[in-house]
């Protein structure tokens, strides 16, 4: 059963799910079964925005792709926001950083190791991203050590200084993209020029004007993956709790973990499949720029978004999350500064997370309710 097949069979648990809801069916078993269905929703949610960002030309279409490229991710994290899981969608935005660097990332190099002798990848753009990455860290990491080393210094102060570093951030993130699509967009063709066509349209970068797009179908699909999503992230978020302590894990850990996984399953095998085929340029450019758009678009939305619903969303995160990004960023970024890679370094990856994900689950149970 190759990997489509397999999403088609998971879209049975949005029907399972939500009968569950309705039959009261146990929270973990209400759980895990969201947790099955969100994946090939969120699989259609990037072919349906692929497909309508073809007929958009290539501007507005980059930009419709860099945009709603985790927009499974950031509707998991809006629902468990309204519902005052505060830490709980701090804890998935650096397990997507940390995911992506590490997870993603060392299963493409090793399996692409494993095929290939050695792979190349433009190391221009990995330094890039690695100076935006290191930015990311650094707006991440005010807010926390303003807190810690200040006395007395109250919530809302907080959060006056995360809503102002969150709208700076959205600004690189801007920035970023301008950098991309327009004025050093060499610097990323190079990478794809010698993709093949079913490459790029797998990992939702098809080439524009080759096949006819039935623009109002995936207007439609879009329209219903992103109305199915919200209702199972809310089947989700409401067994969160009960679901976690019945299987004996802590908030942190789910919100580290799984929830990110959950939400990029489809993206992370794009990245590992494009990787074995030797397209590390593509499959780098996928997790990296995941992990960017978590750090300088979806986090600072976030923030906005607390701020808007009067939710005590900041960037003032658990130091314990900070130090596992500072981490998975520092060797992400020594290892792809070369522009090369090797099963040996995907491995050093792959074993980062092992050891950060034993950590976050033998770490104190922290409270679900932010």
């Amino acid at each position: 059963m190759n990997f489509k097949n397999f999403l088609s069979v998971l879209l049975l648990f949005i029907p399972i799910s939500i009968a569950g809801h309705f039959l009261n069916w146990s929270a973990p078993v209400i759980f895990i079964t969201s947790c099955l269905a969100i994946i090939p929703l969120a699989a259609w949610m990037g072919t349906a925005t692929e497909e309508i960002a073809v007929v958009m030309g290539p501007s507005l279409g980059g930009l419709l792709n860099a945009t709603f490229g985790n927009a499974t991710e950031l509707i998991i994290a809006i629902v468990a926001l309204n519902a005052g899981l505060v830490d709980v969608v701090k804890a998935s935005l650096t397990g997507s950083i940390i995911g992506n660097l590490l997870l993603v990332m060392g299963l493409s190099m090793l399996l692409g190791g494993l095929r290939y002798k050695e792979q190349e990848f433009q190391p221009t753009v990995a330094r890039v991203n690695a100076s935006s990455m290191n930015l990311a860290v650094i707006a991440l990491l005010l807010p926390t050590a303003v807190h810690y080393t200040s006395t007395g210094i109250d919530e809302a102060t907080i959060q006056k200084l995360s809503v102002a570093v969150a709208f700076v951030l959205i600004a690189v993130y801007g920035l970023t993209l301008l950098f991309s699509m327009k004025t050093h967009t060499y610097l990323y063709d190079v990478g794809l020029a010698e993709m093949d066509p079913e490459d790029l349209a797998d990992a939702n970068l098809a080439p524009d004007g080759e096949h006819t797009v039935n623009l109002p179908l995936w207007i439609g699909v879009l329209l219903g993956c992103t109305l199915l999503v919200a209702a199972e992230s809310e089947l989700l978020v409401s067994s969160l709790e009960e679901a976690t302590n019945a299987l004996g894990l802590s908030a942190l850990f789910t919100g580290v973990i799984l929830v990110p996984i959950i939400g990029n399953a489809a993206e992370h095998a794009t990245a590992v499949t494009v990787a074995m085929k030797n397209k590390m340029d593509l499959s780098v450019s996928v997790a990296v720029g995941s992990s960017l758009q978590i750090a300088l678009f979806v986090a600072p939305v976030l923030v906005l978004t607390g701020w808007i619903l009067g939710k005590p969303m900041d960037l003032d995160f658990n130091p314990f999350e900070l130090v596992a990004v500072m981490v998975s960023v520092a060797i992400a970024n020594s290892i792809s500064s070369d522009g090369r890679s090797n099963w040996l370094e995907g491995t050093l990856l792959l074993a980062a997370y092992l050891v950060l994900g034993f950590a976050f689950y033998f770490h104190p149970v922290m409270p679900v309710l932010g």
